[in-house]
């Protein structure tokens, strides 16, 4: 009897986790209509939110068990249709609607990203099997707010694109930010570090006079992805270990 109540409630909580990750699609269309509406600030919020979620959805799932107690929905297909709307429509959409690449190119680059991301979530090598990831891991709900916090120019926009998409169709590795056990005691409190700080300037920003982040700020903004190339490149080319998955 107890068996089986631990069951029903295993299969339940599993079903609830699968409402809550398919959650961050809807969050992605409040991020859309935000989009649409130049509120600048409420789109950030949003994408925000569902980098929150999906943080949480793949430790819970692996807590709960999911594939077992609710193996009805496959949760690693259901992430990646979520991540595909709210990692990559979503800010791709941000990205053209505020005219940050080249004018007359816009569509032409945001649909190469489109295409790019597209092939990354079908690969069958997308992590090693140490969990790192083969070529740029789709994180444009990272990027595309960056660019708009830092407010580059153009020209900087579609180098830092062109480049970011080209690599989502390499195998140069990057690295899981909660799986990787490589300097995870640095690379954990550098996660936190950065996305509090994003998410506070995505709080203050200002749909007229943007975010103004300050020297620190901007260095927090900047370091960490340099951090992340440096582990990058050791990664790729200097550590000894295989790329099997």
């Amino acid at each position: 009897m107890n068996t089986s109540y631990s069951a029903n409630t295993s299969r339940r909580a599993g079903y609830v986790l699968h409402v809550m990750t398919a959650s961050g699609a809807t969050a992605g269309l409040f991020a859309l209509q935000a989009i649409f509406d130049s509120r600048w600030r409420d789109a950030l919020l949003w994408l925000i939110f569902c980098q929150i979620l999906d943080g949480l959805d793949g430790p819970i799932a692996r807590k709960l068990d999911v594939t077992i107690h609710a193996g009805r929905i496959d949760g690693h297909i259901l992430d990646l249709v979520v991540d595909y709307v709210t990692c990559v429509v979503v800010p791709i959409g941000l990205l053209a609607r505020l005219e940050l690449l080249p004018q007359n190119y816009e569509t032409l680059i945001a649909g190469g990203i489109l295409l790019t991301s597209a092939l990354w979530f079908a690969r069958t090598d997308q992590e090693t099997h140490d969990h790192w990831f083969n070529g740029f891991p789709a994180a444009w709900n990272i990027v595309v707010p960056t660019f708009l916090i830092l407010d580059l120019n153009a020209r900087e926009v579609l180098i830092v694109s062109v480049l970011l998409a080209a690599s989502q169709l390499t195998t140069i590795k990057l690295p899981h930010l909660v799986r990787v056990t490589d300097f995870r005691n640095i690379t954990l409190p550098l996660t936190v570090i950065y996305l509090a700080n994003l998410t506070i300037l995505s709080w203050n920003y200002s749909d007229l006079n943007g975010s103004n982040p300050s020297l620190v700020q901007r260095v927090i903004l900047l370091g960490f992805p340099a951090y992340l190339g440096v582990l990058s490149i050791w990664r790729t080319w200097f550590s000894d270990k295989t790329s099997t998955i």
